[in-house]
């Protein structure tokens, strides 16, 4: 069993140093606390070839995989520069698009993707539905070979800076299907059409990207809006489900590293009663037990993109991955921020803002308690909870 990375993966994990030495914490904080995308950062990413890991060459991109995605994020994060709009347009929208998209998809779409001239956002939960995606009603009708989309997705991260939004929606309503993942089809819209109104949700956690209510009303919708088979999109939504899991683990995971580095450097500066802070076991014990829980988070996280890339079943790793990097991204912020003492509440010291982001992720997209469920009844065999 080797974990070492080869060489391309090592300059994927190294390369958020290189992007902090122009755009780095400070940056991403400043836009995070203004609610304001940073769209040169973004375009930096894509001039250097980043946001097309997951899509093949052919179509504009880089041909790897999961475990090289989960590095960039994983390596930008440990600098403090975590980017949600990596998790929604090339992790959850391209990948997908690129296994199962249409030819205009493929050709015309991924590539200014990749270049950064168009964005996607990502469509699943439903005010209504929350996590139980079954009860999903937005529902596109047939009109022939046609379709008229109607209903309403909430939480949808950066839909203000996308061009397009790849949906979940039902083509058959959940009370006319005989099984009750069936019926579910996914489409790419272009969120220019007629029929689609935004409205933002307005979060108090400082983030650079924005949450939006997306309202389709009537919205129309051919076979070239199509991302794989009428009626059978919810087999292959597990490409995008698992990959979210993934990558925000690894998002976790740098998180807790930076605020981990954060506050050794502190507490090994820091001097009170002539000793530094760090040498008292109360300030060193509880960042080595959260350096430890997210060096195992990280290596979680890698196994289960490994099994992804492979097409191993990857689900258990993925929960497992989400909730044990959740977890202990929350612990090494709050272990750094105790470490700072007061300093680490002030807006010079940038730690703070990253803990509502990890606890944040605790919740979502997919909280804790729906990762245990999975374990306890997939993994270990347990009754069905829920």
């Amino acid at each position: 069993m080797d974990f070492t990375l080869n060489d391309e993966q090592r300059q994927i994990y190294e390369y958020g140093g290189q992007l902090a030495q122009k755009y780095d914490n400070a940056y991403w904080l400043d836009h995070a606390r203004k609610h304001e995308f940073p769209q040169d950062m973004f375009q930096q990413i894509a001039d250097d070839g980043f946001l097309g890991i997951m899509v093949p060459e052919e179509y504009g991109g880089a041909g790897l995989g999961m475990t090289e995605m989960a590095l960039f994020m994983e390596g930008t994060a440990n600098h403090g520069i975590p980017l949600l709009m990596m998790v929604v347009g090339p992790t959850m929208s391209l990948a997908h698009i690129a296994s199962h998209g249409s030819e205009f998809h493929k050709k015309e779409l991924l590539p200014a993707a990749c270049r950064g001239d168009i964005q996607f956002c990502f469509a699943i939960t439903e005010p209504g539905a929350g996590s139980n995606t079954m009860k999903a009603t937005t529902l596109a009708k047939r009109n022939g070979n046609r379709f008229s989309l109607s209903g309403e997705k909430t939480f949808i991260t950066g839909a203000e800076v996308s061009d397009y939004c790849l949906v979940v929606a039902r083509t058959k309503p959940h009370n006319e299907v005989s099984r009750k993942t069936d019926g579910f089809t996914l489409f790419a819209v272009d969120l220019k059409k007629k029929g689609v109104e935004k409205q933002r949700v307005k979060i108090s956690i400082p983030l650079p990207e924005e949450q939006w209510t997306l309202f389709f009303d009537e919205v129309d919708l051919g076979p070239e809006d199509i991302v794989g088979e009428i009626d059978e999109g919810f087999s292959i939504l597990f490409d995008s489900l698992n990959p979210e899991r993934i990558i925000l683990s690894a998002l976790c995971c740098g998180i807790g590293r930076f605020a981990l580095n954060k506050g050794v450097a502190y507490a090994s500066e820091r001097n009170v009663f002539d000793q530094p802070i760090g040498a008292h076991q109360g300030v060193q014990h509880p960042m080595a037990k959260a350096h430890t829980a997210v060096e195992m988070a990280s290596l979680m996280t890698r196994r289960a993109a490994w099994e992804f890339d492979n097409k191993l079943p990857a689900g258990a790793s993925s929960n497992m991955a989400k909730y044990a990097a959740a977890e202990a991204g929350i612990e090494a912020v709050d272990a750094a921020l105790q470490a700072h003492g007061g300093s680490g509440f002030t807006e010079d010291t940038g730690l703070y803002e990253m803990y509502p982001l990890v606890r944040l992720l605790r919740t979502a997209p997919v909280n804790r308690e729906l990762c245990l469920s999975f374990i306890g009844e997939k993994v270990m065999g347990l009754p069905r909870s829920y």
